[in-house]
């Protein structure tokens, strides 16, 4: 076998082995998905489709919407990935715990969505412009595609890693917001970024600069104590960006930034947040 036909095989079997790992990935969300009770669809905005599944058991009532975290942006500390689909989906994972009656997960753009028929769906868009105004923008599109199914004039938002930094730009913009969580959420990408020496997420929006129009919703920003990513610290910047007041809680919990998550919020989901 000639030089370049070996090379032909080797690309062949790395995208065999590439589209069966994707297809692998959106089975095991369909499986934690069904197993909570949801359907699943594709939400189509002005930019992205975005995969979501959602329970929707009573229209006309608050809905709690799940953001997924940045999911496998990068292989290396720079090597980025040629998809972002997570390994592991922690927030739909969470959203499965929760037993109310209209649940929405929401995955990042890009992810679980084959990827040759998103025009926007390049590297970029989950690497620097991971939080980019037309990130922003799907999502909120997304979320009024699901508020309109539901007929709910309300809605709780959580987000993990870098889906709480998504959920506060997306909460600074809308008025039916009636709570905000986070799990190690990563809301100062600009210091987070410059202490850890990697590039910044030129293209991205701040979640800081959103920060002091959120100060009036009730929110609870989970961090966890193992959490080696998304140390404390960077909740006490969103916090103090925000200005402080009385509608913002900083919880510390038993997790790391990937692991223990599942265990805190069985017992916290129900919690909704409030101003003291």
């Amino acid at each position: 076998m000639s030089k370049i036909n070996t090379i032909i095989l080797g690309l062949i079997i790395i995208n065999t082995l590439f589209i069966s790992s994707c297809a692998g990935k959106l089975k095991e969300a369909n499986n934690i998905a069904e197993s909570a009770g949801f359907k699943s669809t594709v939400l189509n905005t002005s930019y992205f489709k975005l995969q979501a599944f959602y329970r929707i058991s009573r229209t006309g009532v608050p809905i709690t919407i799940y953001i997924e975290g940045d999911g496998l942006s990068w292989l290396t500390r720079t090597q980025p990935s040629s998809n972002p689909t997570p390994r592991n989906p922690l927030a739909l994972r969470l959203a499965a715990i929760d037993k109310g009656e209209n649940v929405v997960y929401i995955a990042r753009p890009c992810q679980y969505i084959e990827l040759k028929h998103e025009k926007l769906c390049h590297v970029p868009y989950w690497t620097h412009k991971r939080f980019a105004k037309e990130v922003i923008l799907a999502v909120d599109e997304a979320i009024d595609t699901m508020v309109s199914k539901a007929k709910a004039k309300n809605i709780h938002l959580v987000g993990y890693s870098g889906g709480g930094a998504v959920v506060a730009m997306v909460a600074a913009k809308r008025r039916d917001v009636a709570s905000i969580r986070t799990v190690a959420g990563y809301m100062d990408h600009v210091a987070l970024n410059r202490k850890a020496n990697v590039s910044p997420l030129i293209g991205s929006l701040d979640p800081l600069k959103a920060a002091p129009r959120l100060k009036t919703i009730p929110q609870v920003h989970y961090s966890g104590r193992k959490d080696k990513r998304v140390p404390g610290w960077v909740l006490k910047n969103f916090r103090k960006a925000m200005g402080g007041g009385n509608c913002i809680t900083l919880r510390r919990v038993n997790a790391s930034h990937e692991e223990g998550w599942e265990d805190v919020w069985a017992k916290v989901w129900s919690k909704m947040p409030s101003c003291r």
